[in-house]
C-alpha cells in the first residue's frame, strides 16, 4: 500500500529544501526557485525549477543534487526535472529576499556595525614578496577549517588571485548582484573575471575606487566569518580607499627578510597609523632555503620580518607581533601556478605548516555588540 500523496509531497518538499544553490549557498525552496514538484501515479515526481539565468554554469549539479534528495523519498521512483528560467520580476524579488527588503541602496555589510566578518587586507611594501601566494593559502586554510571565506583580488592592475586559487569559474549576474564563484570552498571576486583574455588595466584613482566598492557591495558574499584583500603594493589609491570603504579592516603585512624589502613594508603598514586601522600582524615570506642535509640557506638574509613587526610596534604604539615565517619552497609556485594551495597539496610541506599556524591565529570570529550591553555607565560629574 502506498504512502498518501499528501505525505509523500511534503517529503518531496522537505527533500528539496536540502538541496542550496551551488552560487547562493541558500536551499532552492528558500530562493523561489521551485516553481511546482508533483508525483505521478507511477511514482515519477517533476520538478520544475527556475534558473536565475538561462545559462546557468551549475544547472548540471543542481539536476545531480535534486534527483539524489528526491530518489531517496520513500516510494518516489523516478525524477524528472524541467528548467525554466526566472523572470525579471522573479529576480527583482530574490534580490530584495537577499538583501533583506527591496530596492535600496547596496551598502558595504562588512562596513555595518552589525557584522562578525573579520576583514584582513594583505599589503606589501613592494611587489614580488609573495603576498598573494600568502593570501590564497590563508584563505584555503582558513575554509579548510571550516569557516566561511571570501577574498576580494583587489590588485587591479596584477590580479593573479583566481589563477592562484583555482577559481576558473565566471560570476553570475542576478539584476544588479553579483554572484562569486568558489574554489576550495572560498568565495573569490577579481577584476580579471571581467575583463578580456590577459587584458591590461589601464585605470585611475576614482575608477578604481568604484571598482573596490563593487566587489565589496555588489556581490553577494553571504554570512562571511572571514573575508581577505589582496591589495596592490604600496600605499596608493587601493589602499586609501579601502580606509574609506571598510575603516574596520585589520591590516596584514607580508615583507621578505632583505632589507630593502623591510624598509618599504614598514612604509605601508605604517599608512595604518594615518588611515586609524589596526595593524594585525607580519608574515615573513621566502625566510630560508631548507638544503637537503637540514641546514638553511638564507637566500634574502635574515630578521626583515622581525625589524618590520619592531618597528611597526614602535610606530602604532601598539604590540604588532611577527606571525609567522614560511620557508621558501618551489611547491608554494608550482601548487599556486596548479590552481591548488600548497595548504591543501601538501599540509605537511614546513611552509604549508607556517602558513596554517598563521591562519590557526587569524581564525576568530567576530561577536556582534549590536543588541549587547556593554557594561558602560556615565562619568561623574
Amino acid at each position: 500500500m502506498s504512502a498518501p500523496a499528501s505525505t509523500i509531497q511534503d517529503a518531496i518538499q522537505a527533500a528539496l529544501a536540502t538541496v542550496d544553490d551551488p552560487e547562493i549557498r541558500r536551499p532552492i525552496t528558500d530562493l523561489g526557485m521551485v516553481r511546482s514538484a508533483e508525483v505521478g501515479p507511477d511514482g515519477v515526481v517533476r520538478v520544475e525549477l527556475l534558473l536565475t539565468v538561462a545559462g546557468c554554469p551549475l544547472k548540471d549539479k543542481l539536476r545531480t543534487d535534486i534527483t539524489t534528495a528526491v530518489a531517496a523519498v520513500p516510494g518516489v521512483s523516478g525524477v524528472e526535472i524541467d528548467f525554466g528560467v526566472m523572470s525579471p520580476e522573479q529576480r527583482q524579488s530574490l534580490q530584495a529576499r537577499l538583501r533583506g527588503g527591496g530596492g535600496q541602496e547596496p551598502v558595504i555589510p562588512f562596513a555595518q556595525p552589525g557584522s562578525r566578518t573579520r576583514v584582513y587586507a594583505v599589503a606589501s611594501g613592494k611587489g614580488g614578496v609573495g603576498k598573494s601566494s600568502v593570501t590564497v593559502n590563508l584563505a584555503a586554510a582558513l575554509a579548510a577549517k571550516g569557516m566561511s571565506v571570501g577574498v576580494v583580488d583587489a590588485d587591479i592592475y596584477g590580479h593573479s588571485v583566481p589563477r592562484m586559487l583555482g577559481a576558473d569559474g565566471q560570476p553570475t549576474r542576478v539584476e544588479d548582484m553579483i554572484m562569486p564563484p568558489q574554489a576550495h570552498g572560498v568565495k573569490v571576486i577579481s577584476i580579471g573575471m571581467f575583463t578580456a583574455g590577459n587584458a591590461a588595466v589601464v585605470w585611475r584613482g576614482p575608477m578604481l575606487h568604484r571598482a573596490l566598492q563593487q566587489f565589496l557591495a555588489d556581490v553577494y558574499w553571504g554570512d562571511l566569518d572571514v573575508l581577505l584583500l589582496d591589495l596592490p603594493p604600496g600605499t596608493g589609491d587601493v589602499a586609501i580607499s579601502l580606509a574609506q570603504l571598510l575603516p574596520n579592516a585589520e591590516i596584514l603585512v607580508v615583507t621578505t627578510p632583505q632589507t630593502a624589502a623591510a624598509e618599504v613594508a614598514e612604509r605601508a603598514g605604517a599608512i595604518a597609523l594615518q588611515t586609524h586601522q589596526r595593524l594585525v600582524g607580519v608574515v615573513e615570506n621566502m625566510s630560508w632555503l631548507e638544503l637537503p642535509d637540514g641546514s638553511r640557506m638564507e637566500v634574502f638574509g635574515a630578521g626583515g620580518g622581525a625589524t618590520v613587526a619592531e618597528s611597526l610596534t614602535r610606530t602604532m604604539g601598539a604590540q604588532v607581533p611577527l606571525l609567522g615565517q614560511v620557508p621558501l619552497d618551489t611547491r608554494v609556485r608550482e601548487s599556486g601556478d596548479a590552481g591548488n594551495p600548497i595548504v591543501l597539496a601538501d599540509p605537511e610541506a614546513p611552509a604549508s605548516r607556517a602558513l596554517a599556524a598563521v591562519a590557526d591565529r587569524l581564525a576568530v570570529r567576530r561577536e556582534s555588540l549590536l543588541g549587547k550591553p556593554l557594561g558602560l555607565r556615565p562619568a561623574g560629574r
